[in-house]
């Protein structure tokens, strides 16, 4: 959970910058919000990427294993015994 910690500090960061520049108007806070608004736009795009290239190296490993195993032979079966046949029912005599 690395790169959620990363996000988690940058935010943690910027609140006394919000701060100062909400309550106090103080203008250079803004610029270093607006800075920071920035990197945190980079980083949520950088994790994106990561996580769609993690995502698409999973499935293709996933479709290899089972290509494999289609390729492999296949273990027979144990045979299984018969069902033993019913006995055969004589219609009843009709009198």
């Amino acid at each position: 959970m690395g790169r959620y910690q990363e996000v988690e500090d940058l935010i943690t960061q910027l609140k006394e910058d919000f701060s100062k520049f909400y309550d106090k108007e103080n203008q250079a806070a803004g610029t270093r919000i607006r800075k920071g608004m920035q990197d945190l736009k980079k980083m949520a795009q950088e994790i994106r990427t990561e996580v769609q290239e993690t995502k698409n190296k999973r499935t293709e490993e996933a479709a290899k294993t089972a290509t494999k195993a289609e390729k492999a032979p296949a273990k027979a079966a144990p045979a299984k015994a018969a069902p033993a046949k019913a006995a055969a029912k004589t219609p009843a005599k009709k009198k």
